[in-house]
């Protein structure tokens, strides 16, 4: 099968579209072409995927975007048996002819718009329902892969569910220690920024520091300067997934703060998922599906909304508790190594897209190419 996967949106080395799905298709023979921002975002793409360059759907040129994502969907479905984008922004993008499409929705914009405080309040009551149509309108024109049970409230069709796992070493990882706390993903005022900064500042006395890895919001990127300058935390900025979780191995805890908001109160918690993959004893709000799982496996502290102190009362008892939070990293990890093991489950993704372009066999990979710009 040759497959034209897509997304303007997201980093070219998201975890879920290239160390996932596209290494599940590479590894189960077929051929890729991948069309992503690689120079927006200083990326040189694997050598065993056809690349195409385009520009990132962010900034004040979103017509420039949308023209150049149009140009390279046209070239990227040329001899594709399939298209899979992974963008709501590609959707008004798509070639009139084109092979079977399938949109895998893994984020859900209409409810993230709430969270965006500078975003207009005319905006964000005008949007969704535009988003929503947007949606239905889609759902009728294409295939769907969906991320989270919880959006077939969204899509009442009957769409495979392809949730967000992980790689789960066989391994156990080393236990936590005792000296830091690390977040993993992107940082922003909703998932708990500014409740971080301050947990910084109130473990500092102890000698614990928290190590924040991912990209920021840009109106939070000045409140995490000033926090590094002075010392209270390291931030590492954006690092690919595999990476940034070798990097939190050994924490004492992995923190997950998020808001109460809409689009985080029904979402599988894919960071407590990753966390407990790495044997890492999580930190989290009580959402409802960080609480069940939590409780589930025995691997974390439940702890309340927008409460730095809490959070740190939590890991100062972890801190001084060794037995308890070896016992939490251990369960966490072999519950996940059951469960969430991506591995265990890619299957039922590429069969999904083989049954949609009703093609059974497999091709050979292509020779290597250079990322062709839009």
């Amino acid at each position: 099968m040759r497959i034209c996967v897509a997304t303007i949106v997201h980093h070219p080395e998201d975890a879920r579209i290239t160390h996932r799905q596209i290494q599940a298709l590479l590894e189960s023979g077929h051929e890729v072409t991948y069309i992503a921002p690689f120079t927006s975002c200083n990326v040189t793409p694997r050598p065993e995927v056809r690349a195409i360059d385009v520009p990132r759907a962010a900034g004040s040129r979103p017509g420039r975007t949308l023209r150049a994502a149009r140009s390279a969907l046209r070239r990227g479905v040329q001899d594709a048996d399939l298209l899979l984008v992974h963008d709501i922004e590609l959707l008004p993008a798509l070639p009139v002819h084109r092979p079977p499409t399938v949109w895998d929705v893994h984020e859900d914009t209409a409810g993230g718009l709430t969270a965006r405080d500078r975003l207009p309040s005319a905006l964000r009551r005008i949007l969704p329902p535009l988003v929503r149509r947007l949606e239905r309108r889609a759902e009728r024109r294409l295939h769907l892969i969906l991320a989270e049970e919880s959006f077939r409230s969204r899509f009442p069709g009957d769409h495979p569910v392809i949730p967000n796992l992980t790689y789960v070493p066989d391994s156990p990882p080393p236990p936590p220690g005792d000296r830091r706390v690390v977040y993993v993903g992107r940082i922003s005022a909703a998932r708990g920024a500014t409740e971080m900064v301050e947990l910084a500042r109130l473990l500092k006395p102890y000698g614990i520091r928290l190590d924040l890895i991912g990209p920021v919001d840009a109106g939070i990127r000045p409140m995490l300067r000033d926090a590094q300058r002075v010392g209270l935390l390291d931030w590492f900025g954006y690092v690919p997934n595999r990476h940034a979780l070798r990097m939190a191995q050994g924490a004492l805890a992995g923190l997950s703060l998020l808001h109460d908001l809409p689009n985080h109160r029904e979402s599988m918690p894919a960071k407590v998922i990753e966390y407990m993959a790495r044997g890492i004893p999580v930190v989290t709000t009580p959402l409802p599906g960080a609480v069940s799982l939590v409780e589930r496996a025995g691997c974390g502290v439940i702890v309340p909304f927008r409460d730095p102190g809490a959070v740190a009362e939590a890991v100062l008892r972890l801190r001084d508790d060794p037995e308890r939070r070896t016992a939490m990293g251990a369960h966490g990890h072999a519950h996940a190594l059951r469960h969430y093991h991506w591995p265990d489950h890619a299957a039922e993704f590429v069969t999904a897209l083989e049954r949609w372009a009703d093609v059974p066999g497999t091709v050979p990979l292509p020779r290597p190419t250079r990322p062709v710009t839009i």
